[in-house]
């Protein structure tokens, strides 16, 4: 009887078990989840724990308990577990020997052989001590392979043809950055560059702290010293830092969370997703920095990249996603689950040895991008039908992603949400599917903040929710077959230009600041709208403006609004123009 090779993704922070089935990678449950925490420790009566019981005993009882292992390896070290000490292959060989019983029981049979994954700037002695693990796990490790290769075999499994691949890969504990070349059957790493000591847990540090500083602001409480209230928070602090990858908002509530001064302290407090990218944008920065530094060690530019990969759920943060976009110039992707993938491509690599025919991981994707409008700028002008995408194109599905918008004018009761599907920049050269009007908003000041929220299914439902976050006033409307209709509609996207919201619009909330308003009477084109609005812009500025620039503004503002009158636009686009550039003169 032929027993199946297993792929093993060995990781800081969590470890995977992954087999081809079917032709087909299929990442396998350990304890009811796909993803094992790497953590090794002894409980209260000196049994062993692996995985999430270890974790959940790391704060209060770190002297029994050992993480970030992967760290250690290749290490001619001994870590403390209770009384006794283990060197660093010893407690991975635990960790591996886990994966194996998870495996077997899936399989019904039982596994000797496995592929196990590693950074690609790993050295010998590190990759040594990895296959040691495995051997003292009862695995003969029959390939020790490269963690981006592992990856780009997960994306790339039955692609024809050379790609160069920028694989990034950021997971809990590590960092690391390679240019991979795909050419046929064989997969090389140009080069490597990263930083083993930052990961997530560096991001959740920071937001632990933030949580720290504000008890101490409100509280006047250190909560360093109680372990089980930092225990508390660490795990809170985790769980913020997951559901800003989705949503504006993450809240922290902690009833009872310690004493002090003889009376129950309750935490409550609230994260924005702005607040949280500024606390580790410094970190990313860096990891832009050895993108460039592998780039140039490969020989290669920017536009040398075929695609950039995704790995590592410290991907799933938006900031990384944007800030990679905006450096490299093409959409990273991550359609292929971040944590999962390299597990993945270690089965994959080990069906190869093992001789079987091996597919692509197939995933469910949204083949468009889904948002709504909003004010902002487009062009460098302000303009009122900005598209803004909530979920993206090759986002897996099902999904739920939320975004957060504010009204611009006082007492504003009303919005009407506009839904498109499309790429461009301009939702009105989108195409709309949807729309609905939520009322009875709070009379309250402009910035009354909306979030949006779109839900799509893997049968293509997809639910857009617009929900006043004061007081939870709600609208929402489903909409069905949102992915299949518009294969049929694709050539024919809607450029419909649409009038003006009847009550006022709402603006998207970029990185806590608020899109520029514009006068809420918007023609059919977009260059009357622009043109109004700089006008507008124009007027505010007599103020402040010496007398010559005074009558140079009046002269173009009244240009600009005869050009609007007559109906003519050549004319328009000159004043606009003239205008811009004295504005501009103006406020520099």
């Amino acid at each position: 009887m032929k027993h199946p090779i297993i792929g093993i993704d060995l990781g800081t922070t969590n470890s995977e078990v992954a087999v081809v089935q079917g032709g087909r990678a299929q990442i396998l449950d350990v304890d009811g989840a796909k993803l094992l925490p790497s953590v090794v420790g002894l409980d209260d009566e000196g049994a062993l724990l692996v995985g999430q019981s270890a974790r959940n005993q790391y704060t209060l009882f770190p002297e029994r308990t050992i993480r970030s292992v992967k760290r250690r390896m290749g290490e001619d070290a001994h870590l403390p577990m209770g009384d006794q000490s283990y060197r660093p292959q010893e407690i991975s060989a635990l960790i591996l020997k886990r994966l194996k019983s998870a495996a077997e029981q899936h399989l019904g049979q039982p596994v000797e052989k496995a592929v196990i994954t590693v950074p690609a700037y790993f050295s010998d002695a590190q990759r040594q001590a990895t296959r040691d693990a495995g051997e003292l796990a009862g695995l003969e490790v029959v390939r020790i392979i490269n963690e981006p290769t592992a990856a780009a075999l997960a994306y790339e499994a039955d692609h024809q043809g050379a790609r160069t691949i920028l694989v990034y890969d950021l997971g809990g504990g590590t960092f690391d950055v390679s240019v991979v070349r795909m050419t046929g059957d064989v997969t090389e790493v140009l080069s490597s560059h990263g930083n083993n000591q930052l990961g997530g847990d560096d991001f959740d540090a920071r937001l632990i702290e933030h949580v720290l500083a504000h008890l101490r602001e409100t509280q006047d409480v250190d909560a360093r010293e109680n372990h089980g209230a930092l225990a508390r928070i660490q795990r809170a602090a985790e769980a913020a830092k997951i559901t800003l990858s989705d949503a504006p908002y993450a809240r922290i509530d902690e009833e009872y969370l310690l004493e002090h001064q003889g009376r129950p302290l309750n935490l409550s407090m609230e994260i924005e997703r702005g607040e949280y990218e500024d606390m580790i944008a410094e970190f990313i920065d860096e990891t832009l920095e050895a993108v460039h530094i592998a780039l140039k060690d490969a020989g290669l530019s920017v536009a040398d990249l075929d695609e950039v990969l995704l790995v590592g759920g410290a991907t799933r943060t938006p900031l990384i996603q944007r800030r990679l976009e905006e450096v490299l110039g093409m959409p990273p992707r991550a359609e292929v689950n971040p944590d999962l993938c390299v597990a993945a491509g270690a089965a994959i690599q080990a069906a190869v040895i093992g001789g079987d025919q091996v597919a692509s991981v197939l995933v469910d994707v949204t083949p468009y991008t889904f948002g709504t409008s909003a004010l902002g700028e487009l062009d460098g002008m302000p303009y009122p039908h900005v598209f803004v995408p909530v979920i993206r194109k090759n986002t897996p599905l099902p999904t739920t992603k939320s975004e957060a918008f504010q009204t611009i004018v006082d007492g504003q009761s009303q919005i009407d949400v506009h839904v498109y599907q499309g790429e461009d920049a301009d939702a009105l050269n989108n195409t709309e599917i949807g729309a609905f009007r939520i009322e009875g908003l709070g009379d309250v000041p402009a910035g009354n903040v909306i979030v949006m929220t779109y839900a799509l299914d893997v049968n293509g439902i997809l639910e857009v929710t617009a929900r006043e976050k004061r007081t939870g006033l709600e609208k929402a409307i489903t909409i069905n077959n949102a992915t299949a209709r518009f294969e049929a509609d694709e050539l024919d996207a809607a450029r419909t230009r649409l009038s003006a919201l009847i009550d006022g619009e709402a603006e998207v909330v970029v990185d806590g600041a608020a899109a520029a308003p514009i006068d809420p009477e918007i023609s059919e084109r977009r260059e009357v709208v622009q043109a109004r609005a700089l006008a507008e812009k124009a007027e505010r500025l007599m103020s402040t403006a010496t007398a010559e620039d005074k009558e140079d503004l009046v002269n173009l503002i009244e240009s600009v609004k005869d050009a609007l009158s007559d109906n003519d636009i050549p004319a328009l686009e000159r004043t606009v123009t003239e205008l811009s550039d004295l504005v501009y003169y103006l406020e520099s």
